[in-house]
């Protein structure tokens, strides 16, 4: 391991009363320390900002709209958060640099390069990266899904060596993790089963997400080639043990599917497969755009306004077209049955073979 990314979740960073616990917090930036010093380096990714400013301030729950509440909170939160990251590391002699992003950055070539050259000149000098989503300038329809999202964009930005997400549980369980006889799933397999009908869909108590986002992020950062590993961010030396004593220490990983070739050689994906509906509209010869609802599949890293091929689901390439968003807008778009559908490609930009 040269390079791992750790994504510290808001329930390990918060007590039950919402302020921050500066000792599990302390602890964490130990053994990333630690780490620093046997030669891997660490990007961190760290909720927790919301959650501080919201213990700070005495504001009434019914008083601000969600967006409103998120602006205000992080706002004085992340302060607080990256005061407290600085000092820490700055006892160990080390020094970190606090990196806020949006989804906007991840969307276009320019924003995803300069992000990536900050992060690898931080890494080179010894800086460790506290990465974390802006929520200040962040409105609902343009937020990741949760920083568990984030984490594994920035794995795969920094070609980590492996992702490692902090939660307040041991891993993914084979049921309630609250009932008895419910263990933790030790290995999960890019052929393994569908695992959403044993995950529990309650999100945490101070973050975003819940064990169903973690579970579907880490599948898809291990589909990629990078190992993934949820464990238990309040265990004494978690981050320590999992490279020490792997087989050893409870929880749950990801396998990584075969890694796909890296440099000049690599072939660059950048492929949407549409369905057979909207393939037999599109032959159809009126003008249509093509939107999120068509797409069945989307491999490989794209980015706004760069070309993409359009393949039917035996894999064929039917057609070329300019994106209107980037790969990863449009993954998040895909595993949301929530979201809204949105035009991806207008029929301006759409050439079909």
């Amino acid at each position: 391991m040269k390079r791992i990314t750790v994504k510290i979740g808001s329930n390990v960073l918060a007590r039950a009363d919402g302020t921050l616990d500066v000792t599990r917090m302390s602890a964490l930036v130990d053994q990333v320390v630690a780490l620093n010093r046997r030669g891997v380096q660490v990007v961190v990714v760290s909720s927790g900002a919301v959650a501080s400013g919201r213990s700070e301030l005495s504001v009434p729950a019914d008083s601000l709209d969600a967006v409103s509440a998120r602006q205000l909170f992080s706002a004085v939160g992340q302060a607080k958060l990256m005061n407290r990251y600085f000092d820490f590391f700055r006892g160990n002699g080390s020094a970190c640099g606090q990196v806020l992003t949006t989804k906007e950055f991840f969307a276009t070539r320019s924003h995803y390069d300069n992000q990536k050259r900050c992060m690898e000149v931080m890494l080179a000098n010894g800086v460790v990266p506290v990465v974390n989503e802006n929520d200040t300038i962040s409105v609902t329809e343009l937020m990741f899904t949760d920083n568990d999202e984030l984490s594994g964009l920035v794995a795969r930005m920094t070609e980590s060596d492996m992702l490692v997400i902090l939660s307040n549980v041991a891993g993914i369980f084979d049921g309630d993790p609250a009932a008895p006889g419910s263990r933790v799933i030790r290995e999960i397999r890019p052929d393994d089963a569908d695992l959403s009908v044993c995950v529990t869909r309650g999100k945490s108590q101070f973050g975003r997400g819940g064990m169903l986002t973690k579970c579907g992020i880490a599948r898809r950062v291990a589909a990629e080639g990078i190992p993934v590993v949820i464990a238990d961010g309040k265990a004494e030396n978690i981050l320590l043990r999992l490279l020490d004593d792997p087989a050893g220490t409870l929880c749950t990983r990801f396998v990584p599917a075969p890694k796909p070739p890296r440099g000049a050689d690599a072939p660059a994906r950048r492929e949407i497969v549409v369905s057979d509906a909207a393939l037999a509209e599109l032959r159809a010869g009126r003008p249509r755009s093509l939107r999120s609802d068509d797409v069945v599949r989307c491999c490989g890293e794209f980015f706004r306004d760069e070309l993409v091929r359009v393949l039917n689901a035996d894999g064929a390439v039917i057609g070329y077209g300019k994106a209107l968003c980037s790969g990863a807008e449009l993954l998040s778009l895909l595993e949301n049955p929530h979201a809204e559908a949105r035009e991806i490609v207008h029929y301006d930009y759409l050439f079909l073979d």
